[in-house]
């Protein structure tokens, strides 16, 4: 695993994937969140701890951060991302909306897309 600085809550965010802990994968967000993944686009708490709950059941995903970007109010976290799925491990962009100390917005795309 490398050693990048994260900021504390994306650190929260990576451990508690790892740890495959939805209850904690939750706290991150904000009540009104917004996840896009997977072309879908997922509103509110009890919507993204379904989708953090089918993700960890179906792929036993882990990420393993290899790079961060702030752009403007956005944070792009490049993490190498393992699991059960074809083509594993895929590196993959997280795109962090933060606010109040709260991810208020999430996107994963494939590095590069």
């Amino acid at each position: 695993m490398m050693s990048i600085k994260l900021p504390q809550l994306i650190a929260t965010f990576v451990q508690a994937k790892n740890d495959q802990n939805s209850d904690a994968v939750i706290a991150c967000f904000a009540g009104d969140a917004i996840v896009h993944d997977e072309g879908q686009e997922i509103c509110g708490i009890a919507a993204i701890k379904k989708w953090i709950d089918a993700s960890i059941e179906k792929y036993q995903d882990t990420l393993d951060p290899i790079n961060l970007v702030e752009q403007g109010n956005e944070t792009v976290l490049t993490a190498q991302v393992s699991g059960t799925f074809d083509g594993s491990p895929i590196p993959l962009d997280f795109h962090f909306t933060i606010n109040d100390g709260k991810i208020t917005m999430l996107s994963t795309r494939l590095t590069g897309d």
